[in-house]
C-alpha cells in the first residue's frame, strides 16, 4: 500500500517548508516515494531556482559573466542544507554541475539540477535513499516516455531501497542525456513513479487547497472542488486551470490511482480528490477556465465546393505552418479555425494567402480578439437545456458570443468572446450558477 508524494516548487522553497514536509511524510508510513521539484519562490519578487538555471545558461552561452548567479542558487541550497543541519557539499556539487556543462553536458542537463539538487537534499533529511531521474524515467528518441522500461527500473530500484527521493521534471533518453518535460513536469514525474509503483493514491501537494471551481484571481473566495473526474480535470487545465499539468493523469488514469491536491501549509484539509467517475451529482457545473489571446481565421467557401474538402485542404496549410488548431466552427458554406495567437503572429499574412489558394475558397477574414471560455462539468449532460442557459448568462450580462463549441460527450462548453470581456465573462457565468 504506497502512497506517492510530489511537493512542487513552492513546498520546498525554504528550510521551514522542508520541515512540513518531513511532518507530512512521518504522518503517514505509506508515504514512501517523495518527487519534488526545484525549489520555487520563497517570497513575493523572490526568483524559482528554475528560472536562474535558465538565466545561468544563457549568460554562460553568451560568454556574459555569470558569477552573481551562480552564487545566488548555489547559496538557495545552501541556506536550506545550513538551517537543517545537514552535511551535504552544495559547493562541490554545483562545482561539478558547472564544470560538466561547459564541458557539453547540455541545457537540459543544467536546468534538471534544480531538481537534482533539491532531491539530495530532500533525501538526506527524509533518511531515504536518493534515486536518479535519469535512470528510471525513460524515454524513446521521439521524446515519448518508453512505460515497459520505465516501469522495470521504477520496481527494481524500488524493491531495493523502499523508501525513496526522485528529482522531478527529467528523465533521459537511451544514450543517457538528460531530457527534460514541459514545465509543470514534475506533476508527470510523480504519475510515473504511482504507475511504476502501483500506487493506492498520488498526492501532489503545493500551496493550495485543492482545486477552486475557477481562477481566484478573477472571482473572489470561489468554491473549492472536492472531487472531479480525470477527464474534466484535463478539459480545465487545457483551458488554463494551472494547479496541474494536463498531461499528468496519462500514466495512471487506466489504473485508476486517484490523485489528491493537497496543501503543504495546510495538510489537514481535505484538498480535492482525482478520479475516474465521480458519485457527487449536486453540481451541474464542476468548473470553470479560459484563455485570451486567440485568432480565427474564418473561411468562406464557394456553395458548390465540398466541404469536408476545403476544411482537409485548410488543415493542411496550418500542419505545414507546424500551428496547433484548437477549435473549428462550422456552418453551411464557412468555418473558422481557432488557433493560439502567438502562434501565428509572425505568419498570419503567409496563411491567409495560403487558404486563399485553396480551390473553393472566396474568402478569408482574421479576428485576432478572442477569448475562450469552458464551462465542464460530468453532469451537464443529466441536464436539459444547459446550453441555453449558459449562453443566456453572455447575453443577459450584454457580452457578445463570437463562437461556440462544444464537445460531443457534452463535458465541456466552450464560447468565444472578445478579450476585453474574458474577466466579465468568467466572473458572471460563476455568478449565475452558484445563485
Amino acid at each position: 500500500m504506497i502512497t506517492v508524494t510530489k511537493f512542487g516548487g513552492s513546498s520546498v522553497a525554504t528550510a521551514e517548508q522542508f520541515k512540513k514536509i518531513k511532518n507530512i511524510i512521518d504522518a503517514d508510513e505509506r508515504r514512501k516515494v517523495v518527487v519534488v521539484s526545484a525549489p520555487g519562490k520563497r517570497f513575493s519578487g523572490d526568483s524559482k531556482v528554475t528560472d536562474l538555471l535558465y538565466l545561468l545558461s544563457a549568460h554562460i552561452r553568451y560568454g556574459v559573466d555569470y558569477t552573481n548567479i551562480a552564487k545566488s542558487i548555489q547559496e538557495r541550497y545552501e541556506e536550506i542544507r545550513d538551517n537543517l543541519n545537514l552535511s551535504f557539499d552544495v559547493e562541490k556539487e554545483f562545482n561539478k554541475i558547472l564544470a560538466d556543462y561547459k564541458q557539453g553536458a547540455g541545457e537540459e542537463y543544467l536546468i534538471s539540477r534544480g531538481e537534482y539538487l533539491c532531491a539530495k537534499l530532500m533525501a538526506i533529511y527524509l533518511g531515504f535513499d536518493f534515486v536518479d531521474a535519469k535512470d528510471v524515467m525513460l524515454f524513446n528518441y521521439d521524446g515519448t516516455i518508453n512505460n515497459d522500461k520505465t516501469i522495470e527500473a521504477i520496481k527494481s530500484r524500488f524493491d531495493e531501497s523502499k523508501s525513496i527521493v526522485v528529482p522531478g521534471f527529467y528523465g533521459s533518453y537511451p544514450t543517457g542525456e538528460v531530457m527534460l518535460f514541459s514545465r509543470g513536469g514534475s506533476d508527470i514525474s510523480g504519475s510515473i513513479m504511482a504507475m511504476g509503483v502501483g500506487a493506492v493514491k498520488y498526492e501532489n501537494w503545493t500551496d493550495v487547497s485543492g482545486l477552486h471551481m475557477t481562477d481566484p484571481k478573477i472571482v473572489k473566495n470561489p468554491c473549492g472542488i472536492e472531487e472531479i473526474t480525470y477527464d474534466e480535470l484535463r478539459e480545465l487545465s487545457y483551458m488554463g486551470a494551472s494547479v496541474l499539468h494536463e498531461e499528468t493523469i496519462y500514466p495512471i488514469k487506466d489504473l485508476n490511482i486517484p490523485i489528491y491536491i493537497k496543501n503543504t501549509n495546510a495538510p489537514e484539509h481535505k484538498g480535492t480528490k482525482i478520479c475516474k467517475t465521480a458519485d457527487d451529482n449536486s453540481r451541474v457545473i464542476t468548473g470553470i477556465a479560459g484563455k485570451k489571446n486567440f485568432t480565427e481565421f474564418n473561411v468562406v467557401k464557394k456553395m458548390t465546393a465540398k466541404k469536408i474538402t476545403v476544411i482537409r485542404d485548410a488543415l493542411n496549410v496550418f500542419e505545414k505552418f507546424k500551428v496547433n488548431v484548437e477549435h473549428i466552427p462550422t456552418s453551411i458554406d464557412s468555418f473558422g479555425v481557432i488557433v493560439e495567437s502567438k502562434a501565428v503572429e509572425k505568419i498570419v499574412y503567409d496563411i491567409i494567402l495560403e487558404l486563399k489558394k485553396i480551390n473553393g475558397v472566396t474568402s478569408v477574414e482574421v479576428d485576432n480578439n478572442i477569448a475562450l471560455v469552458a464551462v465542464v462539468g460530468r453532469n451537464m449532460v443529466l441536464k436539459p437545456g444547459i446550453s441555453g442557459s449558459i449562453f443566456s448568462i453572455f447575453g443577459n450580462n450584454n457580452i457578445n458570443i463570437k463562437t461556440i463549441a462544444q464537445s460531443t460527450n457534452e463535458l465541456s462548453i466552450i464560447v468565444g468572446v472578445a478579450n476585453q470581456d474574458f474577466e466579465k465573462s468568467i466572473q458572471a457565468v460563476y455568478d449565475a450558477v452558484n445563485n
